[in-house]
């Protein structure tokens, strides 16, 4: 799977449906075939995945020692309320009720791509995340990428 790009603005419908952005649509060819599931993200946001993305999450979560407490626990909780998700015949996914009260999202939601996942923001919260945006973005990169330079990753 290519990395997934954009940021797209939608709605739900009153039955919680979405239609899936044609532009986004384009990048997930296989979404029509397979599925998409989606989760909780770790703080009040849903994350998409593809169903073959989702598989790698499990497969990691697999290699866990299952008999200590924390990891038991952090699977519990990632893994919880995860659903699978079908798109219908007009292109529209029908989201968990559950899963929306969980990141308070109301009508009006921005998917913003994250490189392998989608995330999935009420609009409203999406616009102050992004509005507290680090005053030197400069200095959040070097610290983040800084090393990896120096080890050729990037």
């Amino acid at each position: 799977m290519s990395y997934l790009n954009g940021e797209f603005e939608c709605k739900l419908d009153n039955k919680g449906r979405m239609m899936i952005p044609a532009g986004l649509k384009k990048q997930l060819p296989e979404a029509e075939k397979e599925s998409l599931v989606i989760n909780r993200g770790f703080k009040k946001y849903l994350v998409i995945y593809t169903k073959q993305e989702w598989d790698k999450k499990l497969d990691e979560l697999n290699k866990l020692n299952q008999y200590e407490t924390k990891n038991i626990e952090f699977i519990r909780y990632f893994t919880r309320g995860a659903t699978e998700l079908s798109l219908d015949a007009a292109g529209r996914v029908n989201l968990p009720q559950g899963l929306l009260d969980y990141a308070g999202i109301g009508s009006d939601v921005v998917l913003n791509c994250m490189l392998t996942k989608i995330e999935m923001w009420d609009r409203a919260a999406y616009n102050a995340m992004i509005e507290s945006e680090p005053e030197n973005f400069a200095a959040l990169a070097e610290e983040v990428m800084g090393d990896k330079r120096r080890e050729g990753n990037i």
